[in-house]
């Protein structure tokens, strides 16, 4: 298994002075996922929670809906022309009956720690693919002052990041501001399917109550994540994207940025915030 930190020797220049000292860096590998068998993506990732991420990513796929739809997921031995494990290629095997999308075997997609999914479907495709609308009845209601201490929340749930400074992380709140789950990855939309995955193999899916927050940019692919598994509230502490934006107003879909201290942009959804 690939640790989440390595050591490396820098050359630390501070105030003129230059020392050598080895430093902690976050890892990051490759890790394959495979459906039945048949590779369907490569992304950048942390090692830890691959289990989970594998089945996060695909439930925004809209392969997965359920823990039953799962009959197991392994990691692949043999990686190697010598048959070792690298613990970097899982495969999920899906439950009997569970029928495989042919939009999901047809691209072969490689997913970047910085982008997301390159070449992502258009705002029709996650609005016909979603099997969990939005449906917080009665809506969910948060006040500034509790979502401004959410940033704050995250950042101590934060345990890699204060070693390495070079995580992103997405946490799960209750509407009451309740931490309910907090994953770390050097890819944000890595942390999030993993939070997802975390969410669908204990039976917690949809999350018609939660509040997603991620510690960088909203983008579309972070946006499309959290309408496929219900989620009312998505924050960023950064920017959204137009694109993400445009998917919040469509599938109604709260989304607030640049959510530092008490000040924050709502762009979509603002009648969950109460004011």
């Amino acid at each position: 298994m690939g640790r989440v930190t390595e050591r490396r020797r820098v050359l630390r220049i501070r105030g003129g002075a230059v020392n050598a000292r080895p430093d902690t860096l976050v890892a990051e590998e490759p890790l394959e996922i495979r459906l039945n068998g048949r590779p369907i993506a490569i992304t950048m990732r942390t090692p830890g929670d691959d289990f989970a991420l594998a089945a996060g990513f695909l439930v925004s796929e809209g392969v997965l809906a359920a823990a039953s739809d799962v009959r197991n997921i392994v990691y692949c031995a043999g990686a190697t022309d010598d048959g070792g494990n690298t613990y970097n290629v899982v495969d999920v095997q899906l439950a009997p009956g569970v029928a495989v999308p042919d939009i999901s075997l047809e691209r072969n997609v490689y997913t970047t720690s910085s982008c997301g999914l390159c070449g992502k479907a258009s705002l029709d495709a996650v609005r016909t693919t979603a099997r969990f609308p939005i449906a917080d009845t009665p809506p969910v209601r948060l006040t500034p002052a509790l979502l401004s201490a959410l940033p704050e929340r995250l950042r101590a749930a934060q345990r890699v990041f204060d070693t390495t400074g070079g995580l992103h992380a997405a946490a799960l709140f209750a509407e009451d501001g309740e931490l309910l789950d907090v994953r770390e990855d050097v890819g944000r939309h890595n942390a999030v399917d993993k939070l997802v995955g975390r969410a669908l193999r204990e039976g917690l899916l949809p999350l018609e109550r939660a509040v997603l927050l991620v510690s960088g940019r909203a983008s579309f692919e972070l946006a499309q994540k959290a309408v496929m598994v219900g989620i009312p509230v998505l924050a960023a502490v950064s920017a959204p994207s137009s694109l993400a934006v445009d998917l919040a107003a469509e599938t109604g879909l709260t989304l607030v940025g640049f959510l530092r201290g008490p000040d924050m942009n709502v762009y979509a959804g603002e009648h969950r915030i109460a004011v």
